[in-house]
């Protein structure tokens, strides 16, 4: 396999996994509680896929750093920041969602559910357009360092 192949693949599993917490929320509000669990299950799994994929690319090959015009690397690296926190923050509270689900915690798990899931639609939508920025508006540029990638030096 190609590693160019990966950024597709690790974007297709994020995706996925939004699509499946949509569902996994439309279940919930019809009480169909075992397919939620089953589905939010599978909705993790496809977000540990994405990580795994991701994590492992940038420590062996590295991040692509934004190849589009100078004039707009600005404004690329602001969305980028933007992503990176919804990311990191959609990260734990699917988490802490996840563990408040798996042990019944559920007045937590009803509270943080919706913000989690907003987040995180948010999060896959923004690292949608990040991907497209990347391969498929632009060329990407150089693949380097996740530091010189993320700020542009």
């Amino acid at each position: 396999m190609h590693l160019e192949i990966l950024p597709t693949i690790s974007t297709t599993c994020i995706v996925i996994s939004a699509l499946l917490v949509a569902v996994g929320w439309y279940q919930i509000s019809k009480r169909q509680v075992q397919a939620h669990k089953k589905t939010m299950f599978w909705a993790a799994v496809f977000a540990l896929s994405f990580f795994v994929i991701y994590a492992s690319r940038t420590v062996f090959v590295g991040n692509t750093s934004f190849g589009g015009p100078d004039e707009y690397k600005i404004y690329y690296h602001g969305f980028l920041f933007f992503h990176i926190f919804l990311a990191t923050v959609g990260a734990v509270f699917g988490i802490v969602n996840l563990w408040t689900g798996y042990k019944n915690q559920l007045s937590k798990h009803r509270k943080i559910g919706p913000i989690t899931s907003v987040i995180w639609f948010l999060s896959a939508s923004t690292g949608t357009v990040v991907y497209a920025l990347l391969y498929v508006v632009y060329k990407g540029g150089e693949t380097t360092s996740v530091i010189k990638a993320v700020l542009g030096f």
